[in-house]
């Protein structure tokens, strides 16, 4: 039996971008295109995305979420850079008052959709997966409001502080262990729900990646020479090694990734030039959708049943 997972990449208001690549796919198939698929998996803005399509929103509504709210939750102001440096850069006050707005008090159980959503435990220092009630193990995420998950998914270090609305749990960014998602999503397809590798396809899509040049000062670098590129290079360096075993475990022409190189520095987590990133978004979907047409389109996931509510 054919299963089918979408994993959302993290990468804050870039997020915008796999929005609208899901929008311009719903527009050319005619198709809500969560329905094609039997899982989803997303980090931190790529949760958010992921919780959004699960309550039923489609695409071009949570484009229109990163658009209005973009810029109240990353306010464009010097003084911020600056808070940068000794705590949070920013209230994490317009981030929670927006996915109230967004998602009221929904919680996960009220997804139509299987959810993985990854975050990090920084209090016991260990993963923190945040699933929908789709095995009988899974008695506890379900309760929780899915602005909660949110909130939880994408608490980026240096950006937002910890969120401890679950359970006082200190909880952080899944980006830092799993910020392109798509090995969560095989783990979870074949260890909660039985899947074979065999069956399993994905789209997986990023948020645009980077041409970096590596300086060399870093071959014998130490903290100040690695202070700019250390985080970088961990976020990529997993994103690449998820999607690189993927393959591995399901062979290449069962996964697509769209994740675009761009120039360094047009793009950022919580700033961006919006039209050039819509344009990119365009460009990719279009080129991407005969592969997908082919690939994913023909199946119709069956309907999700929560085993609690």
């Amino acid at each position: 039996m054919r299963f089918q997972i979408l994993s959302l990449d993290g990468g804050g208001i870039k997020g915008l971008f796999s929005a609208a690549v899901l929008a311009h796919l719903e527009e050319d198939f005619d198709v809500k295109i969560s329905d094609h698929f039997d899982l989803i998996v997303g980090t931190s803005t790529g949760g958010i995305i992921a919780l959004g399509l699960g309550i039923g929103m489609t695409p071009r509504e949570i484009m229109q979420f990163y658009i209005s709210k973009g810029p109240k939750i990353f306010p464009n102001k010097r003084m911020y850079g600056i808070r940068q440096l000794y705590r949070n850069k920013y209230n994490p006050f317009e981030l929670e008052h927006a996915l109230k707005e967004c998602f009221g008090e929904k919680r996960l159980a009220e997804s139509r959709k299987r959810l993985v959503i990854p975050s990090y435990n920084i209090g016991e220092d260990n993963v923190y997966l945040f699933k929908t009630p789709h095995h009988e193990d899974l008695k506890r995420d379900y309760k929780v409001p899915i602005w909660k998950v949110a909130m939880a998914t994408s608490a980026a270090p240096t950006y937002l502080p910890v969120f401890s609305g679950v359970d006082n749990i200190r909880l952080i960014d899944g980006g830092v262990w799993a910020n392109n998602p798509t090995m969560v999503g095989i783990v979870e397809a074949v260890s909660k729900l039985n899947m074979s590798l065999d069956n399993i396809r994905i789209l997986s899509l990023g948020t645009t990646s980077e041409i970096k040049n590596r300086r060399k000062k870093l071959d014998h670098g130490g903290i100040w020479q690695w202070k700019s590129d250390g985080i970088d290079v961990v976020l990529r360096g997993q994103s690449i090694g998820a999607y690189t075993q993927a393959q591995h475990l399901l062979g290449k022409e069962q996964i697509i990734r769209i994740d675009p190189v761009v120039p360094d520095g047009l793009f950022k987590l919580d700033k961006l030039s919006e039209e050039d990133l819509l344009a990119k978004a365009a460009h990719e979907s279009r080129i991407s959708t005969p592969k997908i047409r082919e690939l994913f389109i023909d199946h119709k996931a069956p309907d999700f049943t929560p085993k609690y509510v």
